[in-house]
């Protein structure tokens, strides 16, 4: 379905553009058909950037984004139109997607107008609806509403219907839930399920929480400062933690079994001194044990079925 191959984002910063930012570095994974996979990481870790290289809103530095095995980097014209058909995004504020002074269903005339523009009143109005019951709205409750008078989870599912509209595969989901309420946060995980089992749909799942990706993915992908640390099997990441990141990722999950532990490490020095070396060193208590970890940057090995980290202790 969808596949990065050393993908890398590299934005000119300072004055006059002397500097480098690294905001993505050599990322390489891949979404299976009708999988969901999580995009796990804190702010600031790439993970929108990787989403916005997806759909075409960011260029790609170097590397290569495949869908059905075309560089979409190469899509103009009609082939970008139809890569749109088959690939979209929600983002994490819904109320940014809405000018306020239009109703929200103006996003659905849009996209008749675009992608529709020969279809009758009747059929299209047919296809609405079924967009909008398939994400659990009631047309009659919901259309004609201006965006104030409709909730947030309302909002997002709005945005998720228009994707529907398109007949998609594959659906980029950043952090969608993240400004919701715990009472909409979760119907709206079980809809995203729902319809990856209904429609074969594809999800590259950002986020930052790893309980949410534990409970809706096959896959997830850690990413720390652009880097790819570990990947591999929800089940397998969240039952053996194998980089450090990932375990104190873990650690700062809250239960109700156990008081919270201390999960934060000092840092040795300034994130950005820390350039040819592995990525988390700063932060690693496990660092000191080896030179190679501020020198060498580890590559992603395979330490066992379905499950990689970049690691210097497990490159043996």
């Amino acid at each position: 379905m969808l596949k990065l191959d050393g993908v890398s984002k590299v934005y000119r910063v300072g004055t006059f553009g002397g500097k480098e930012l690294h905001a993505v570095s050599n990322v390489s994974f891949e979404v299976p058909d009708g999988e969901v996979v999580s995009l796990i990481g804190e702010s600031g870790s790439g993970k929108t950037t990787i989403g916005r290289m997806i759909l075409r809103l960011t260029p790609i530095t170097s590397g290569t984004i495949s869908f059905n095995g075309v560089d979409i980097s190469t899509l103009q014209g009609e082939a970008l139109k139809d890569y749109y058909r088959q690939v979209q995004g929600v983002f994490q504020d819904p109320f940014s997607s809405y000018n306020p002074i239009f109703k929200a269903d103006r996003i659905f005339r849009i996209v008749r107008e675009e992608f529709f523009p020969g279809m009758k009143d009747q059929e299209w109005n047919g296809k609405l609806e079924d967009s909008l019951k398939a994400v659990g709205l009631n047309p009659a409750h919901v259309l004609n509403k201006f965006p104030h008078q409709l909730s947030g989870g309302q909002l997002q599912r709005f945005l998720i219907a228009r994707a529907l509209l398109l007949d998609i595969q594959f659906l980029v989901a950043d952090e969608i839930i993240s400004m919701l309420d715990a009472s909409t946060r979760i119907d709206v995980l079980n809809l995203l399920a729902d319809l990856k089992e209904s429609r074969g749909l594809s999800i590259l799942f950002i986020t930052h929480d790893l309980s949410l990706g534990y409970y809706i993915s096959e896959h997830a992908v850690i990413l720390y400062r652009g880097c790819v640390v570990e990947m591999g099997s929800t089940d397998r990441l969240y039952n053996t933690p194998l980089h450090p990141y990932t375990r104190m990722l873990m650690a700062a999950v809250p239960r109700l079994d156990k008081k919270w532990e201390k999960v934060e490490v000092e840092l040795r020095g300034k994130q950005s001194q820390i350039t040819t070396g592995c990525v988390y060193y700063d932060r690693c208590p496990e660092a000191e044990r080896s030179a190679d970890c501020l020198t060498h940057r580890p590559p992603l090995v395979q330490v066992e079925d379905d499950h990689f980290v970049a690691c210097s202790r497990y490159m043996e």
